[in-house]
């Protein structure tokens, strides 16, 4: 498929997905979002061990919605349009490959929620995130107030969505919002080693079972979270993957993981 502000490509089992609007800070308007989906939909392929999405230049990862075309939606016009764009979100938190964003810069509003829609997330000791959308009149619904809460705790996540206030890498790393913080120019670059010398080595069933346990658990009761546990490690220990995995610790070698 043929994109016109996003670009797709592959490298040693990584499809990667670049926001290609540095013009516009890489803001994300309904086409742009739409093409990330599809982009997730064409990485589901075996060639493909995980995902990372970023964005062009060395200003923005995305610097939120491009909200002129929201000035000329009305309540029925815009419920469709916020539910194709949660299906994207969704879509990429329960794809079964591991996603990683790779923050280059602003991170704000839609920009923001795309990201803690990812899976893990690597940044720019430059990047800023926030949800400065409060200030024109309306709040992160596309999910990022729900997810930030799940991450940080409602009381922060309340602070940061209520006042817009900006947060900087650093701050972003000591409250959980971010994994890594990286000078700018090694970013990408950490991103593609993390996923092919750290996840790509791990066994995907089992790496698949740690993601959704920890996603889907969060929003279940906690005996209902546990019984997801008890099924997901049921799953895994039914895996060829298993079986090598203890073989290899037995006889003491490195195990050689097949996805099966």
């Amino acid at each position: 498929m043929k994109f016109e502000n996003i670009l797709l490509s592959e490298e040693k089992g990584i499809g990667i997905i670049t926001v290609n609007r540095a013009d516009r800070y890489n803001a994300l308007d309904i086409k742009t979002e739409l093409e990330i989906g599809s982009a997730i939909d064409e990485l589901d392929d075996k060639s493909i061990k995980g995902v990372m999405i970023t964005g062009s230049g060395e200003k923005a990862f995305s610097a939120g919605a491009d909200i002129v075309p929201y000035l000329k939606m009305d309540l029925p016009g815009s419920i469709p349009y916020m539910k194709k764009l949660r299906e994207v979100l969704w879509k990429i938190e329960n794809f079964h490959k591991p996603v990683v964003a790779a923050i280059n810069g602003f991170c704000l509003g839609g920009g923001f929620e795309l990201a803690l829609a990812c899976h893990f997330r690597i940044s720019s000791n430059r990047a800023v995130f926030g949800f400065p959308e409060i200030d024109v009149g309306v709040f992160p619904g596309n999910g990022g107030s729900q997810r930030l809460a799940r991450l940080i705790g409602k009381g922060r996540a309340l602070w940061y969505v209520a006042t817009g206030e900006q947060i900087k890498a650093e701050e972003a790393l000591k409250l959980g919002i971010v994994h890594k913080v990286l000078p700018p120019e090694q970013v990408i670059a950490r991103t593609k080693d993390f996923l092919i010398n750290t996840l790509f080595k791990k066994p995907p069933i089992a790496l698949w079972a740690a993601i959704t346990s920890v996603n889907k658990g969060s929003e279940m009761d906690l005996d209902s979270a546990c019984q997801l546990d008890v099924d997901l490690a049921c799953i895994c220990m039914g895996t060829q993957d298993f079986k090598e995995g203890v073989t290899a610790f037995v006889e003491k070698r490195k195990p050689v993981f097949k996805g099966r």
